[in-house]
């Protein structure tokens, strides 16, 4: 792939107003987990409370996401994504004022991050679904990857930039950066004009058996399956062990601008391996990509046996690469294997999946931490981490899965 057709997708223009409303929303994003973090330890300084935060965010996420897929597939889905950015703005823009103000309560943080996360539910299937709708299929790769670059580089500053707020002027405000970002993605997104398709052979709209059409991809394909499996158990331990034992443990031993710090060094991995994946293609996506993923155990590991900056630093590193190969490849495997008309539908039932278990380990892992042992519990998961990635390695369909547009874009 040469560097012209890497970056081509930025000559369409859908692709350029939605590229610009990714870069901005995902701006102060990468602030947010940082800053809520800290801004619910400062309310209530256990990890127990992070957890119900956190869970109060996932726990609709999961409920309505179907919901969510079937609506992105059934309309405009540049539509859905304004609305849903407009109403992150909003909740938000909330959370920042009482936290700025010094009124948040603990019971506000969590009503108000469900309500964000009830919003994501319907944004996270068109988002990831609209890109083939933006450009053509030989430039697939180069998109994701385009995409990928601006969260990666953003992933850097952005916990960093955080941490250095909530230790100066406060948490609220790299929020309150947060709630603006959405607002003004919501606008460039206005500019995105995608075709509308032709539904006049189309069936009348019913949600049953929308998701039935859904739940036949999903189960038709065992690549897809079983990979959402495993992340079920994966994405559990990394919101219980990272997100909500990680600020703990790093808040008694390397700091917060260290842990914003560690957390940057896996956006630079990420970003590094993103720029390589630019001129690079894996004939075996998901096989690359599991393997990358097992690396996420070792920042895991070494956080539990004895937290040091620089070491924890350069092991993020490792795995925010390992993850990106994983991102990417996982994207191509859906965009070209599963159909444009339910591949929105496609995507809820993976998040489904892959986020079903996030709520539980979000709360059972600050007592699980209280019980046994903070370091003790982070040891455990980064084995198991470690087992279930490689263990999906041994289903042939997850191994062997090739790239379909192969030819056309290497």
């Amino acid at each position: 792939m040469s560097w012209a057709d890497s970056f081509a997708p930025l000559r369409e223009r859908n692709f350029r107003w939605f590229f610009a409303a990714r870069f901005i929303s995902t701006t102060g994003s990468m602030m947010a987990p940082i800053a809520l973090a800290f801004a619910v330890l400062d309310v209530s300084n256990t990890a127990s409370a992070l957890g119900q935060v956190l869970a109060a965010r996932s726990i609709p996420l999961v409920l309505f996401l179907l919901i969510g897929g079937v609506i992105a597939d059934r309309i405009d889905r540049a539509l859905v994504m304004q609305v849903s950015n407009l109403l992150a703005a909003l909740t938000q823009g909330i959370v920042a004022w009482l936290v700025i103000s010094g009124n948040a309560e603990l019971w506000q943080l969590i009503v108000l991050e469900a309500i964000n996360g009830t919003v994501s539910a319907a944004s996270f299937p068109a988002m990831s679904s609209v890109v083939p709708q933006l450009v053509p299929r030989s430039q697939l790769q180069p998109a994701n990857v385009l995409l990928s670059m601006t969260r990666g580089g953003l992933a850097i500053i952005g916990p960093s930039a955080a941490a250095i707020l909530v230790v100066t002027v406060g948490s609220g405000w790299a929020l309150a950066v947060d709630a603006c970002t959405w607002l003004i993605a919501a606008l460039c997104l206005t500019r995105v004009q995608i075709p509308r398709r032709d539904r006049s052979g189309d069936p009348a709209p019913n949600m049953i058996r929308e998701l039935k059409e859904g739940w036949s991809v999903f189960t038709g394909h065992t690549w897809l399956w079983v990979i959402v499996l495993a992340f079920g158990i994966l994405n559990a331990i990394h919101a219980g062990a990272w997100f909500t034992l990680g600020p703990v443990v790093a808040k008694a031993t390397i700091g917060e601008k260290g842990w914003g710090y560690a957390v940057s060094a896996e956006a630079v991995g990420l970003l590094l391996m993103t720029v390589i994946m630019l001129r690079l293609s894996f004939r075996f996506p998901l096989r690359a990509g599991m393997l990358g993923m097992a690396c996420f155990a070792v920042p895991l590991l070494m956080l539990g046996v004895d937290p040091h900056l620089l070491p924890l630093i350069g092991a993020t590193f490792l795995a925010g690469a390992g993850v990106e190969i994983f991102s990417i490849g996982w994207s191509l495997a859906m965009q070209e294997n599963i159909d444009e008309s339910v591949l929105s539908r496609a995507y809820s039932y993976d998040a489904l999946g892959s986020f079903v278990a996030m709520p539980l380990g979000q709360l059972i892992y600050g007592p699980l931490g209280e019980w046994f042992g903070y370091r003790d519990v982070l040891m455990v998961s980064a084995v198991v981490y470690a087992a279930v990635a490689l263990v999906t390695l041994t289903s042939r369909s997850v191994r062997d899965l090739e790239r379909v547009q192969l030819e056309k874009v290497s």
